[in-house]
C-alpha cells in the first residue's frame, strides 16, 4: 500500500463521523458495490512505514544552506475576466437582488387555483433530520410562489428501504412547465401551466429523475426507463440515472447523454446514443490542469451541461486535505477538468450540490451559509441568492 492510499483510507474513516446529507449518502449507497476497505493489520503496518518515512522526510538537514536574500516582488495585475483553475469562494458572499431570492417566500397562493406560465424554482423545507416539513412550493417567474396542492408525493426509497424526499434537483423541467417526480412502482408528471397530474405506472424502486428533451428518464439502483413526455409511452433505457449528466436543453434531441462514473483515477466520461443508450465511446478524467497537489477524488449529485461545459459537485484533494468540498467543472469533449472551486474542509459532507447552470455561463449550486450561490468558473465571481434556508431546490434550465 503507498501512501496515497493511506490517505484515502483515513480520510474516509474521518468522513464517517462527519455529518452528513441525504442527497450525499443516496450517490454513495448506489456506488457502494464499487466500494472496498483493506484489513486492519495493513493499515496499520502502512501507517508505521509511511509515519516513519514522514519524520525522516520533516527532520530539517544538519547544516541548512543559507537563502541569499532577494530583491522586491513585482505581482503583475490579474486579469478579472479570467480565473484559475482553483478557485475559492470568499470570506463573506455579497447578496445582490436575485429573480430567484423570492423562493424563501412563504406560498400566497394554491398551484390549483393560479398555475404559472413557467416556473422559476420548486422548494421543499426540511426539518432538522432532513425529513420534509411543509408543502413543496412552486416560484413562477411572475414572482409569485404557490404551494403545490395537486398531489401528495411519498418519499421515495430503494429495496433496502433507505428514504428521501421526493423532491430533487432534476425534477423540474428545463422549460419550468412540468415537474416529474419519481416514486416507487410510477412516475408522477405535472403540467404547472394547468395543475394537471398524469401518472404513469412503471414497476421497481424508483429515485431519480432526468430530463432529455422529449424524455423523461426515472429510475433506481438497477432499472431506467424513458417516458415520452407527450404519450407518457415507456421503454427501457440502458444508463443509471445516478450517473446520467442532465443535457443541455439547447442541444438537439439526439445530442449523445453523458453519463460520469469511478472514482480517483478511475474516473471517466462515458457517451451514449440519445435514443437507445447504447454506448459510444469512453475516456478518463484528466486533472492535470490543476495545480499540485489538487485532483478531483469522485463526483456526487447530478451533474449538468452547458454546451460544451459539464458542472458537478465533488470531493477533492486540496492543499489543505484529502477529502475536501468541491465543484468542478469540465470540458465534456475531452473529459479535462477546466475549473475547480475548492470549498475548504469545514463543511458537512455533501454540503454543495449543483443545482444547473444560468443562461449567462454561471453554475448555481449550494453553498453554506448561503443557501444557493452564483458561481462564475471564468472570472471566479461568487455571489449569494439566498442565505439560511433550509430545504431542497429545484431549478429549472
Amino acid at each position: 500500500m503507498n501512501e496515497q492510499e493511506l490517505h484515502r483510507l483515513l480520510t474516509v474513516s474521518v468522513e464517517d463521523v462527519l455529518p452528513s446529507q441525504p442527497a450525499a449518502a443516496g450517490w454513495e449507497r448506489a456506488r457502494r458495490t464499487r466500494r472496498t476497505r483493506r484489513a486492519v493489520a495493513v493499515v496499520a503496518l502502512a501507517v508505521v512505514l509511511v509515519g516513519g518515512g514522514t519524520v525522516a522526510a520533516l527532520r530539517p538537514p544538519a547544516d541548512p544552506t543559507p537563502v541569499p536574500p532577494v530583491g522586491p516582488t513585482i505581482t503583475p495585475t490579474a486579469d478579472p475576466s479570467h480565473a484559475g483553475p482553483v478557485q475559492k469562494p470568499p470570506a463573506e458572499l455579497t447578496f445582490p437582488p436575485d429573480p430567484l431570492a423570492r423562493l424563501g417566500d412563504p406560498a400566497t397562493v394554491p398551484l390549483s387555483e393560479r398555475p404559472v406560465q413557467r416556473a422559476l424554482a420548486l422548494f421543499q423545507p426540511v426539518d432538522e433530520e432532513n425529513h420534509p416539513n411543509g408543502a413543496i412550493r412552486v416560484l413562477g417567474n411572475d414572482g409569485v410562489v404557490r404551494s403545490l396542492d395537486v398531489v401528495t408525493l411519498a418519499p421515495t426509497r430503494d429495496a433496502s428501504g433507505n428514504e428521501a424526499a421526493a423532491l430533487k434537483p432534476g425534477v423540474l423541467s428545463p422549460d419550468g412547465r412540468s415537474a416529474a417526480f419519481a416514486q416507487t412502482k410510477e412516475l408522477v408528471m405535472i403540467d404547472l401551466t394547468t395543475a394537471a397530474v398524469r401518472r404513469i405506472p412503471l414497476d421497481g424502486y424508483l429515485e431519480q429523475v432526468v430530463w432529455a428533451h422529449d424524455r423523461v428518464l426515472v429510475g433506481g439502483d438497477d432499472r431506467t426507463y424513458a417516458v415520452d413526455r407527450v404519450t407518457g409511452t415507456a421503454s427501457t433505457f440502458d444508463g443509471s440515472t445516478w450517473e446520467l449528466i442532465a443535457p443541455d436543453p439547447s442541444a438537439g434531441r439526439e445530442a449523445p447523454l453523458i453519463e460520469m462514473y469511478g472514482e480517483g483515477t478511475s474516473l471517466n466520461l462515458r457517451t451514449r446514443t440519445a435514443r437507445e443508450g447504447e454506448l459510444r465511446s469512453e475516456q478518463p478524467v484528466n486533472a492535470s490542469a490543476l495545480p499540485s497537489p489538487y485532483q478531483v477524488n469522485e463526483f456526487y449529485g447530478r451533474g449538468w451541461l452547458h454546451g460544451e461545459r459539464l458542472a458537478r459537485a465533488a470531493w477533492i484533494t486540496s492543499s489543505e486535505i484529502n477529502g475536501a468540498e468541491g465543484a468542478a467543472v469540465l470540458d465534456a469533449r475531452t473529459g479535462a477538468v477546466l475549473h475547480l472551486l475548492d470549498l475548504g474542509r469545514d463543511r458537512a459532507k455533501g454540503c454543495c450540490e449543483v443545482l444547473g447552470w444560468d443562461n449567462r455561463g454561471a453554475v448555481l449550486l449550494r453553498l453554506e451559509p448561503a443557501a444557493l450561490a452564483r458561481w462564475n468558473p471564468e472570472t471566479g465571481e461568487i455571489t449569494g441568492i439566498i442565505s439560511d434556508l433550509r430545504g431542497v431546490i429545484a431549478l429549472a434550465g
